[in-house]
């Protein structure tokens, strides 16, 4: 049984907590294995002779973080080995884990199963935090299915990904595509405000070390991720994200403290 935590790794990737989250229920649910922030350093190759492998990582503009690209094609695997992933999206999931199998395929691999769950969304510029009441429900409700997760899991079970309808799978996608070389110089539209006081936060939260400090504000150095971790756990609202996020309310996962996050951001981890 892959539920057997020395035979089981799960790797994940979080800017607001939604993904680590997930992956914690999920380990609850296979007997606590080992859990694995998705770190990359260098030209870093990552092995694993765990039987199971778990991927849990947020959708960015309708497919797969730069982060988890890099992670997968520096991973190796091999056939004997159960993998499969967790795409956490506010609702659509699209063709996320189609492009994450074909990137398996790419390496001689298979994808043994895939699934979305859905979660409060972060991305700020399209509307704040949801009223704490959806977010309730939607917690319960992924609760529900990790559980329904961790029995294909623990049965090793071969199931075609999760995806989304054709229309959205073609339509986003494409602009996924379009949008994915210039991610890393999305940050132009970051900056912080006369709330800032130098508190170092944001730098430190930064999955990718995207972010110093100048005179006690933040500096982006465009090799953004898109995760929206800098403003969403900036303690004094001070980070604003273009013209319109100053009112809006922000979101991380009310389970997921600081201390939490910053533990999953080794000093290398770019």
């Amino acid at each position: 049984m892959c539920a057997l935590n020395i035979k089981t790794e799960l790797y994940f990737y979080t800017g607001t907590g939604n993904s680590l989250w997930t992956a914690r229920e999920l380990a609850k649910e296979l007997g606590d294995p080992q859990l694995i922030p998705m770190t990359l350093a260098n030209n870093d190759i990552i092995r694993s002779d765990a039987a199971c492998i778990g991927l849990i990582f947020p959708v960015h503009i309708w497919g797969l973080p730069h982060r988890v690209v890099d992670f997968v094609k520096r991973l190796e695997l091999n056939d004997s080995q159960y993998g499969f992933a967790i795409a956490v999206n506010a609702g659509q999931v699209a063709a996320t884990l189609l492009q994450l199998k074909r990137i398996f395929k790419e390496k001689g691999i298979g994808l043994s199963s895939g699934f979305s769950v859905c979660m409060p969304s972060n991305y700020i510029p399209w509307g704040g935090a949801p009223a704490k009441e959806k977010q309730k429900k939607l917690f319960k409700e992924t609760r529900q299915k990790i559980i329904s997760i961790a029995d294909v899991v623990k049965a090793k079970k071969q199931q075609a990904p999760e995806k989304g309808p054709l229309w959205q799978n073609i339509l986003f996608s494409w602009i996924y595509k379009k949008s994915f070389d210039r991610v890393p110089e999305m940050d132009k539209s970051f900056r912080s405000d006369e709330k800032c006081n130098g508190c170092g936060i944001c730098e430190k939260i930064c999955p990718v070390k995207n972010i110093s400090l100048k005179d006690d504000r933040p500096i982006w150095q465009h090799h953004c991720e898109q995760c929206f971790a800098c403003l969403q756990w900036c303690p004094q609202e001070a980070i604003q994200y273009g013209k319109n996020t100053t009112k809006k309310k922000r979101y991380h996962h009310p389970e997921i403290k600081l201390s939490d996050m910053l533990a999953c951001i080794p000093e290398r981890s770019r």
